[in-house]
């Protein structure tokens, strides 16, 4: 049976949801830097890609995975770990590119749409961080007298992810106008791969300085 929050939980959430969402994050750097790097149609698909990736880690906060990362040292670190270095590798990969900028671009355009929205995906999932926010966050709203609480949770993070998505279609726009700005400038032909490979990099060093909730805090959130 489907449950949903009460009514005034759910514009709490969606105010408060709004206000995080809409402070650029390190999830708002990956699509910008996507969408300078690659186009609009990039970006869109980084946006679809890091929304799948959230709504795993909603799923995840439903059931009860989450909980057992937020506990478990272990599990954590591993997903802070292969997060991390999946992001610095995207960045001294592109720091080490030898293509010339004109022909980054063209190539850059030409890859499969697919193949960035699975990087995407990978890049929200293995992000501890999105774990911890959507088990500590979600459950500040659920009504507990209610019944439902996976359902709830569920809802309440379909919201979010749908917030979130019309958030950072803005910031595909507006970054994806930038790049076409830049695309005739010398300066930004000349450093064009380093600040997109240092932004890679800088993801990666934040996924790094995660750190795992006391035990104390996720019992209470349990």
């Amino acid at each position: 049976m489907l449950v949903f929050p009460e009514l005034e939980n759910i514009l709490l959430f969606i105010t408060a949801a709004t206000i995080l969402i809409v402070i650029p994050g390190p999830a708002v750097l990956y699509i910008m830097a996507k969408s300078m790097e690659q186009g609009y149609k990039a970006g869109i698909a980084s946006v679809l890609g890091i929304g799948l990736g959230g709504m795993v880690h909603v799923v995840a906060a439903g059931v009860g995975v989450s909980a057992i990362l937020v506990a478990s040292a272990t599990a954590f670190s591993i997903l802070k770990y292969l997060g991390a270095f999946y992001l610095i590798y995207l960045g001294i990969k592109k720091l080490f590119d030898k293509t010339p900028f004109h022909q980054q671009i063209q190539v850059e355009k030409k890859k499969v749409l697919s193949r960035i929205f699975y990087e995407g995906i990978i890049v929200n999932v293995l992000n501890p961080k999105a774990a911890i926010f959507f088990f500590a966050f979600l459950p500040q709203f659920i009504s507990v007298g209610r019944g439902g609480v996976t359902s709830q949770i569920f809802i309440l993070g379909f919201l979010f992810i749908l917030i979130a998505l019309a958030s950072d279609l803005m910031y595909v726009f507006i970054s994806g106008k930038f790049a076409n700005w830049m695309r005739n400038s010398a300066f930004y032909a000349k450093f064009h791969k380093y600040i997109i490979g240092f932004i890679y990099i800088f993801l990666g060093l934040v996924t790094l300085t995660a750190s795992q909730p006391s035990n104390n805090v996720a019992a209470k959130k349990g």
